[in-house]
This record gives structure tokens, C-alpha cells and sequence, in this order.
């Protein structure tokens, strides 16, 4: 191990150990306290949203400074708006059964990656210590100065206001040894991870509760309704905005046959440029490494850029780069997630064939994430969404901004679930709410042994009998001889009816024996209409329904009853009279039930 992992090790520790001290105290803050930090902190980072942009820009080489000063706009204004009535402390929902209490789980660790890095930052910082947690971030190696810089800001912001210094850190030394130090500490309590496959990877590997979101590789379907101006419209300001560093942006576009022609002609009007064939494979040559991974060299890169890098000219004033394609998979790069103003262009006719390309593009990366359509059809909206692997399904908007709540009613977020279709725990749009253990206090609503528990219990066992018409006799105690019935279904019937009418009685002042008593009574006298029914002797048929038998003595009920017990009455067909204070073991019970072997008294 270098020198440099030991240390970034020893800095994890320390700032875990820091950031718990800080926690206990937070823990502690009512909601009062913990809005008027975050205010502070939201305000403080919106303060600074232009110059933290530009440093992000400078340092990674990554986006637009412009669209970056957007970014960290939204993440600061938009989503502390969103969350800032929400409540963390105490009770947060209440109702007469059951109220529920937040609980802050402890320090999150955060990772932050160079694509969004200040931007994902404040995002972070804000709905951690909304939800009354501390945080450490891990910065991405090449973009280190600007987050730090961003959770500088914040925290003197924070401390002005009461917030313990060490509530929020960022490790100066990042390294794969000290990311992974951080994230199984034994005082880290919830990762949020921000980045490739392998950092979300080893999040979930970590034995921690993870929050790990994975690479988008969106495609969207311009179906035949669609208004095809504004689609085409929307979908440059998306790949386009911040040059496509947004995992949401779209990567591929797929268009309904019948407007194909009429697509192209708007991406061509509206600053989009369709590359030849040759063109297009040298592009392609450069958007891959020789690993077939997406080459970091284009990623967050103008339309511009990426041509003289491929060595082709382009119009002046070209937004976006288009290639035909004619497949997906890893002998067409252009049909991976490229992180960059570069679109592949698919045909398909009709909505079945169009969403059967986009599940292909997302199959091959990025299942989970997102995918867009624009249509003028609800219904062809929903029939798309049926059929799509992804935790958002963005309709006549740009995928970028929809997907993070920036122009659809989506709970505003950088950190975007992939559900289980990505291996991530979510599918939300992670939030405040995400960091939180809610506690539910549950007051009885169906009492448990009462009298009118019991009367129900005889009720639905007499009642299940009833039904079991045809059922096989090889549980009854008299063998294979079932009572001869001239109509089945008017005994049983008229029997649950005279059934019914007995246990209507207070049980405390008739006891079982008694009503069985009056049970057999009644089906004995000649003028009852259910003699006419029977040719064999009643208890045979109380025995069918699985009444308790009596010798005529009030059976007293048992104080305990164990699994062995059951089984010992199973086995002599008998049954075990219990009462409400009779306590029965959890396996007794199960196997009682099952048998039907209880007889309440």
C-alpha cells in the first residue's frame, strides 16, 4: 500500500470518528434549529453558484461554466424550496392508530463525481443535514478542489447557525483505499454513491445500507402525435445542457417511421448534424478506449471539440453531433452512454417496435434509469411506460431536466435510483426522506381475545365448514362415513343458520356445552325441518362441522398449551378448550389453527 492510501485511510477514520461526535449533538436539534442551518447553507451556496460553476469547470474540464452556475442554482434554491417544510424531528405523520417519529440515521458518506461534483455536493449536504445527519464527502480525485471548496462554503454557513464543525467534512486525500474505508467504517450508518458501476458495486459490497445510483443511457421516442418541433427542441437543450454530463440526458433518439424524415429536417434546422458513415466511424473510433469503455476524453466535450478530435470538419454552430445506427450493442459505440452532445438515430415503425428499441438500448446499459417519449397520446404514453425498464419515464420534456424535477413535478434530486432493474435499493429520486428511519408507534385496533374476537373465530371456523362442500372426510374422527343427505346444501345451510342463531348467545352466560345441547334439541324434534335432512345421528354431523363434543360435564378450560399438547390431541382427535387467559405457545398456535383443534370457552 502507498504512502498516499494510508493516509487517505487515516483521514476516513478520523473524519467518521469526527463526523459521529458531531451527529450526537445534531441528533439533538429540534426542527427549528435544523431548517434555520439549512436555510443558511442553501442560501450561502446559491450565493456562490457562479464562481463554485466556474471552478468546476476549470478543474475538470467538464460542461459549461453556465449551465454548472444552473446546476448548482437548482440544487441549492429548487430542491431546499422543495424539502424545506418538510418535517425530520419528533412526530412527522400522526393519525388515531399510529404515529410516526424520525429517526436521523448517523453520518452518511457521500461520493461525489466529477461530472455534477459541486452541484451533487450541495445536494447532499442539504438533505443530510435536513434529516438531522452528518456527512463526510469522498471527492472524485479530479474535481477535489471545487467540492471541497463547496462544503466550505457550506458549513461556515452552518456553524453560524449552531452546526458542529465536524457535521460536515471532505476528505482532502481520495483514493480507492480511503472511499472504501469510509463507506465500511463501523460508525458510517448510510452510503450515498454517485458514479460508475464499480463505486456502486463496492457501496452494496460494503455492509452498509447504500443508496448507490447507476449510469443512465436514456432513449427517447419521437412517436407519430408527437409535436415534432418541440421534441427536437427539447432534446438539444438536453443533451446539450452542461454538454450531456447529466446521466439523464438522452443518448439515443428513435423515431416513428412516418416522421422520421420530418425529425431530421428539425435536428438539421435547430442546429443537430447528421455525420456520413465515414464521419460517423471515426467519431464512433473515439467515443470508446481500447477496453470498449467510454473514452473520459470526450465526456462533457463540445460538438466542436469532438470533431477536430476525430479529425472531421462540422457546420459552424453546431450543437449536436447524429449518427445512423444500425444496431446496439458493444460493436456500436455509438449506441452507448456517451456523456456528451452526441446523439444515435434509430428508426422504428409504430409504438411496439419503438419501445422494443429503446428496452434494447437500455438492456445494453443503463436499465433502470430513464427514458423519455413525446407524443401527443396519453394512452401511447402509458402503453411506452408499460413496457420500460426505468425508474422515469419523462413525457414531452427534456430527459435531463424532467428526470431531476426540474421541469416535471418529480421530487427535485441529483441522485437519481435505478431500482432493482439497476441494482440500486430504490427507484425514487433520493431525498431527505431516504436518510431517515421512521418509527411507528400502533395502538390496537382489532383487540386480540375478546369476546367478540371469539364469537367471530366460531363464526368464520363454523362458516369455513360450511363451504368445504365435497371436501374429503379423512380427518373426520368416523372414518370414511359421511352422514347421508338428501340435500347437502340445505342442510348445511339451514344448520349455519340454527348455528348462528345459538352463538348470537352471550357465551359467559351459555356455555358450548349448552349450546350444543340445544343444538342436538332442535334437530331432534320432529317438526324441525332439518330431521327431514338427516339419516344418521347428529353428533356425526356437529362432529363434520367441527364442534366441540361434550359428555354432558362443562369442560374446563386448560391455563397452558404447548405444541406437544397439540399434537397429543390431534393424534386422539380431541380437542383443547382454552380461554382468553390460556396461553399458547407461538408453534402450539400455528399448528392448533391449522388443525382446528381449539375450542373456546
Amino acid at each position: 500500500m502507498s504512502d498516499k492510501d494510508s493516509i487517505s485511510q487515516t483521514e476516513a477514520r478520523n473524519a467518521v470518528e469526527a463526523a459521529h461526535l458531531a451527529w450526537l449533538a445534531v441528533a439533538k436539534f429540534d426542527q427549528t434549529k435544523i431548517d434555520r442551518i439549512c436555510e443558511a447553507m442553501a442560501n450561502a451556496a446559491l450565493a456562490e453558484a457562479m464562481r463554485l460553476g466556474a471552478m468546476a469547470k476549470e478543474e475538470t474540464g467538464f460542461g459549461k461554466a453556465e449551465d454548472k452556475r444552473e446546476k448548482n442554482r437548482f440544487a441549492a434554491e429548487d430542491v431546499w424550496n422543495y424539502f424545506k417544510n418538510l418535517k425530520t424531528v419528533g412526530v412527522v405523520k400522526e393519525s388515531d392508530s399510529i404515529i410516526e417519529i424520525a429517526s436521523p440515521r448517523g453520518v452518511v458518506a457521500a461520493i461525489v463525481p466529477s461530472t455534477n461534483p459541486t452541484s451533487t455536493a450541495i445536494f447532499k449536504i442539504i438533505i443530510a443535514i435536513k434529516s438531522r445527519n452528518t456527512i463526510v464527502l469522498s471527492p472524485h480525485p479530479s474535481a477535489a478542489r471545487c467540492i471541497a471548496e463547496t462544503a466550505r462554503v457550506m458549513k461556515e454557513a452552518g456553524v453560524k447557525e449552531g452546526l458542529p464543525p465536524d457535521a460536515i467534512q471532505c476528505l482532502t486525500n481520495s483514493t480507492i483505499e480511503g472511499t472504501e474505508t469510509l463507506m465500511k467504517h463501523k460508525k458510517t450508518a448510510v452510503i450515498l454513491a454517485t458514479g460508475g458501476i464499480g463505486l456502486v458495486r463496492a457501496a452494496y459490497s460494503s455492509g452498509k445500507p447504500a443508496f448507490g445510483v447507476g449510469p443512465g443511457n436514456v432513449p427517447v421516442f419521437i412517436e407519430r402525435s408527437a409535436d415534432i418541433e418541440k421534441a427536437v427542441a427539447d432534446i438539444l437543450i438536453s443533451t446539450c445542457f452542461d454538454n450531456g454530463t447529466i446521466c439523464a440526458s438522452e443518448q439515443s433518439v428513435v423515431a416513428d417511421a412516418p416522421v422520421a424524415d420530418e425529425v431530421r429536417q428539425q435536428f438539421i434546422l435547430q442546429g443537430g448534424h447528421f455525420l456520413n458513415q465515414d464521419e460517423a466511424e471515426k467519431v464512433g473510433k473515439i467515443l470508446l478506449t481500447e477496453q470498449r469503455t467510454l473514452n473520459p476524453k470526450i465526456v462533457g466535450k463540445s460538438a466542436d471539440f469532438i470533431a477536430n478530435l476525430a479529425g472531421i470538419s462540422i457546420p459552424s454552430g453546431t450543437r449536436c453531433l447524429l449518427a445512423n445506427c444500425s444496431g446496439v450493442g458493444r460493436d456500436f459505440p455509438w449506441s452507448i452512454e456517451k456523456l456528451s452532445p452526441t446523439l444515435a438515430f434509430f428508426v422504428a415503425d409504430g409504438i411496439e417496435a419503438g419501445a422494443n428499441k429503446c428496452l434494447e438500448i437500455l438492456q445494453f446499459g443503463g436499465m433502470g434509469h430513464t427514458a423519455g417519449m413525446h407524443t401527443n397520446s396519453r394512452a401511447a404514453a402509458i402503453e411506452y411506460g408499460e413496457k420500460m425498464p426505468a425508474s422515469r419515464v419523462i413525457i414531452n420534456s427534456p430527459t435531463t431536466h424532467g428526470a431531476i424535477g426540474f421541469s416535471t413535478d418529480l421530487s427535485p434530486s441529483m441522485t437519481l435510483g435505478c431500482g432493482s432493474w439497476g441494482g440500486n435499493v430504490t427507484s425514487d429520486n433520493v431525498s431527505p426522506i431516504h436518510l431517515m428511519d421512521i418509527k411507528r408507534v400502533a395502538f390496537e385496533t382489532k383487540p386480540v381475545g375478546s369476546r367478540q374476537s371469539a364469537e367471530g373465530s366460531w363464526r368464520k371456523a363454523v362458516g369455513g365448514r360450511q363451504s368445504a362442500e365435497g371436501s374429503s372426510t379423512r380427518n373426520s374422527p368416523v372414518g370414511n362415513q359421511k352422514p347421508e343427505i338428501k340435500d347437502q346444501s340445505i342442510k348445511r345451510a339451514e344448520i349455519a343458520a340454527l348455528v348462528d342463531k345459538f352463538l348470537s348467545q352471550k357465551l359467559a352466560e351459555t356455555p358450548v356445552e349448552k349450546i350444543i345441547g340445544n343444538a342436538e334439541t332442535e334437530i331432534h324434534n320432529p317438526k324441525s325441518k332439518i330431521q327431514n335432512q338427516l339419516d344418521s345421528p347428529v353428533k356425526t354431523i356437529i362432529h363434520e362441522l367441527k364442534l366441540p363434543q361434550t359428555n354432558g360435564a362443562k369442560s374446563k378450560a386448560v391455563d397452558f398449551v404447548s405444541e406437544d399438547d397439540v399434537k397429543k390431541a390431534v393424534a386422539s382427535g380431541e380437542k383443547i378448550y382454552v380461554s382468553a387467559k390460556t396461553i399458547i405457545t407461538p408453534s402450539a398456535r400455528d399448528l392448533g389453527e391449522e388443525k382446528e383443534i381449539f375450542a373456546k370457552i
